[in-house]
């Protein structure tokens, strides 16, 4: 069995980490780079960060922030948001990513996702989406843009769509769920565990490690957590240790 990771999240506007509940009321949090490097020294296993209003803006890709993460963190880390074409994966990976994650712009260009892995690896190639319950109906539709548009698409669907077009693994983020710190969708988790062998990663709604344990037992391979981390609600250390007490494999 692959052991879990715990992976604090990072939504940065304006340069800044920001937090909300369900994309809204974003609060500060602090210096992505600075809260990043002390991730790092409590034992996260990644960092991944999201550059959260540059596909909306039309902005250029993060390649600045993943430079100064090179200089100071030294775990593994994803950067995302803004990145439209390989070239721009290629420059975040130069500029010191280990991954770059893409979400709105593989929706549009399905084939980024196959030119990103046929250049860089599927290693390299992290398919990030944003999803919503169906309103009236069942399962998930797919969000872009920071969670402002409905695509319709069906969510499960397009991640097992993406796996075969060369992605390495999946963030799953519930829009329902984010900032709620109620616990993961484990519906949508078990859902598309059981659609993939792909490694999930699982997100939004982490509030406490016993929801972390109840994600990988639905079938994650990873959970991501923003808020409990950010507020001092829980230190990576005191996660891991609660999960491997629990009997959760942790690195």
């Amino acid at each position: 069995m692959l052991l879990v990771r715990i992976i604090p999240c990072l939504d940065v506007d304006a340069g800044r980490v920001v937090k909300g509940t369900q994309f809204k009321n974003l609060r500060d949090a602090g210096d992505p780079v600075e809260l990043a490097a002390l991730y790092d020294r409590e034992g996260a296993d990644e960092i991944v960060f999201y550059d959260i209003t540059a596909s909306h803006e039309q902005r250029n890709t993060a390649t600045a922030l993943a430079r100064r993460a090179a200089e100071e963190v030294f775990i593994p880390y994803t950067i995302g948001g803004g990145v439209r074409t390989a070239d721009d994966m290629r420059a975040m990976l130069r500029a010191g990513s280990d991954k770059v994650s893409i979400n709105s712009a593989a929706v549009k260009t399905p084939n980024l996702i196959n030119e990103g892995a046929e250049r860089f690896g599927s290693q390299c190639v992290v398919l990030s989406v944003d999803v919503k319950r169906r309103e009236g109906g069942s399962g998930w539709e797919v969000y872009l843009n920071g969670g402002r548009l409905n695509t319709e698409m069906d969510a499960v669907e397009w991640l097992v769509e993406g796996g075969k077009r060369g992605a390495g693994e999946y963030v799953l983020n519930s829009m329902d769920s984010d900032g709620m710190e109620s616990g993961y969708d484990l519906e949508l988790i078990s859902e598309v565990a059981g659609r993939t062998n792909l490694p999930i990663i699982a997100s939004g709604g982490a509030g406490h490690p016993d929801h972390m344990v109840a994600a990988v037992e639905a079938g994650g391979s990873a959970v991501l957590a923003a808020s409990i981390f950010h507020f001092g609600e829980y230190t990576v250390r005191e996660v891991k240790e609660h999960m491997s007490k629990a009997g959760v494999p942790i690195r």
